[in-house]
């Protein structure tokens, strides 16, 4: 999407009381476009750099799952050799190798070459890592451990891949970079968008829709650079939209907003509910209420040796009720809670059906099925999966590095196209490129800068560093304004 285009339409003269419709369109047009231009200039300079950074880091966590399946070969794949061994005999040998942590899941095999993951809570882990055995599942046998990460359970290869291009492993502060980008990232790319559709339409007198997805190759210079950028940039459009989309829900600030907006509409990811018939009635009020009555006791904790034999039992009845994907069994600690068996984030898996079941009696105790979550619960659960290179398996992985070269290659083209419009006679060897035409805000019709205005204050609230980092190109734009005045004015000739 051009970035530094000249544009000189920005200072038109207000319109006459007499304008006509298509005038004031056409008018109402160059004004968008003038301020698209700024917008995507300033954006593009600054806010670039974080971009092409994620999209670096990015490329490379695209295809970290097809990575961790390489590295990580011998823990994930067995060869298949006769029947499997019930699962608890599996989970008791991996038991054995770490008697001195909880166990808290169990992710039997999903195919007949992978290995079942018996994971453990470790205090000495990070937030969101857990400690897996991982066992082969025809001779209940150990083939190694290690420490996973997060609801995919990422492998270390995968998380020190997948923290590099969210923080640049920097903690908390470098979350900022990753959270600019992705804030930013539909503004400019929606910008050069409008720019991009203006200038295909009034400079082209071929079919313009088709144009639109295909270089002017006539072009030359700086033309030529600005016609690749915009045709790429249309290319990569939709999968950047839904990248930055899916991005801020993880960010600290806007992430934040975007979470308390879900749960007031309803959006947020159901559970299914493992609490057993009659366990909350019989539990203990909370609060001042009436202490004559006979005192319930606690739920105790459960029986390590108990839930691991119950475990082929809880199995059965949750494949049997439907979840019949690759399911993750997490072990309830206390006696009045059931098993939770839920479906994991796998290639090709494109639903989340979950189940409690009762330990002790192998029944049904809640369903929550996939089908049942709401529309955005779902949609989000997709983008996400997508996003991470896990919804469609390889093809989805080689889409997003494909994306991430076409972003990077626009970021770039973008670069040379500010270089290009640098001064060349009577300048300075490092002379920058000149910015777009000033004053589009103030000759712009009130019916584009009311909203306009509007909706940069809404956004700047919603996405705090958008608006934090708006404020900061405006107090720029203000500080070179002044500057070329004063140089103009210096360079007067006197009377």
């Amino acid at each position: 999407m051009s970035t530094t285009e000249t544009v000189t339409t920005d200072a038109e003269p207000s319109a006459p009381p007499s304008e006509s419709a298509p005038q004031r369109t056409s008018r109402l047009g160059a004004g968008l476009q003038a301020l698209a231009m700024r917008l995507h200039f300033y954006a593009g300079v600054f806010v670039a750099p974080f971009i092409l950074i994620a999209a670096v880091t990015g490329a490379l966590y695209a295809i970290s799952p097809t990575l961790e399946q390489i590295v990580s070969h011998d823990l994930l794949k067995v060869e298949p050799s006769g029947p499997q061994r019930p699962l608890s005999e599996q989970v008791t040998a991996a038991v054995a190798t770490q008697p001195n942590l909880a166990l808290v899941a169990v992710a039997p095999a999903p195919e007949a070459q992978d290995t079942t993951r018996v994971i453990f809570s470790d205090p000495s882990l990070g937030e969101s890592e857990r400690r897996a055995v991982f066992v082969n599942p025809y001779t209940a046998q150990p083939v190694g451990e290690s420490v996973v990460y997060g609801s995919s359970g990422a492998l270390p290869l995968r998380t020190w891949i997948d923290k590099l291009h969210r923080d640049l492993h920097l903690g908390d502060t470098g979350r900022l970079y990753s959270e600019l980008a992705a804030s930013w990232l539909w503004v400019i790319a929606l910008a050069g968008l409008v720019l991009w559709i203006r200038r295909v339409r009034n400079r082209r007198t071929r079919n313009s829709a088709g144009w639109l997805f295909a270089p002017d190759r006539s072009k030359a210079g700086r033309g030529r650079t600005m016609n690749w950028h915009g045709a790429i940039g249309l290319w990569v459009l939709p999968v950047v939209l839904l990248l930055s989309a899916t991005g801020m829900t993880w960010s600290t600030y806007a992430g934040e907003n975007i979470t308390d907006l879900r749960k007031q509409l309803s959006w947020t990811t159901p559970a299914v509910s493992t609490t057993l018939p009659g366990a909350a009635a019989s539990a203990p009020a909370s609060g001042g209420g009436d202490h004559h009555g006979g005192h319930q006791a606690a739920p105790q904790p459960a029986d390590p040796r108990l839930r691991i034999a119950q475990l082929d039992r809880v199995y059965d009845a949750a494949r049997a009720a439907g979840v019949t994907q690759a399911s993750e069994i997490a072990v309830p600690a206390k006696s009045d809670k059931a098993f939770a068996v839920k479906e994991r984030r796998m290639p090709g898996t494109y639903t989340v059906d979950a189940v409690a079941v009762d330990g002790a009696t192998g029944a049904v105790t809640a369903q929550l099925a996939y089908s049942d979550w709401p529309l955005m619960a779902k949609l989000t659960g997709w983008g996400i999966q997508f996003h991470m290179g896990l919804m469609f398996g390889l093809l989805n992985q080689l889409l997003l590095l494909a994306v991430m070269i076409g972003l990077i290659v626009v970021i770039v083209l973008g670069y040379r196209m500010w270089w290009q419009r640098r001064p060349t006679r009577g300048a300075s060897r490092f002379a920058l490129g000149r910015a777009p035409r000033r004053g589009a805000l103030r000759t712009a019709s009130p019916l584009l800068t009311v909203p306009l205005v509007a909706a940069a204050l809404a956004v700047g609230w919603f996405v705090p560093l958008v608006g934090l980092s708006l404020l900061a190109f405006l107090v720029v734009d203000v500080v070179v304004g002044l500057i070329g005045r004063k140089r103009t004015v210096q360079d007067a000739p006197v009377a």
